[in-house]
């Protein structure tokens, strides 16, 4: 392996966790394992193509894991790997970012912010 070099160290966290879908994916799988049609339930919006892309490069970054059952019909589910878990304050603090970003911008989260039990806190 080539040794890369970096102007500052966040580049290198942006390189694992950068990206539209990475941290969303990270963030459902805070709140346990899924199976691939899950993840994809949870984010209408990604494509089946790159939802699949995004897992395979967490996967090879070493921040999630992939367990395959014997079975049939066979059955895929993702979890946090424990190098994964060492994220959880780094997604706490953009969700925390977010909600704050979105209540400056719109004034509420809750006309903006899907159904979904990521977002369950805001209710209470």
């Amino acid at each position: 392996m080539q040794k890369k070099k970096y102007n500052i160290s966040v580049e290198a966290t942006l390189e694992v966790i950068g990206g539209k879908w990475k941290c969303v994916i990270l963030c459902h799988l805070t709140h346990g394992k899924k199976r691939t049609s899950e993840l994809k339930r949870l984010m209408p919006n990604i494509t089946q193509k790159m939802l699949t892309q995004q897992l395979r490069e967490l996967e090879e970054d070493g921040v999630i894991n992939r367990i395959i059952y014997q079975q049939i019909p066979p059955k895929v589910e993702y979890e946090l790997s424990e190098y994964g878990w060492t994220l959880q304050s780094i997604l706490d603090s953009l969700c925390a970012w977010g909600e704050k970003h979105i209540t400056k911008v719109y004034g509420d989260t809750t006309t903006v912010l899907e159904e979904s039990i990521l977002n369950d806190h805001l209710k209470d």
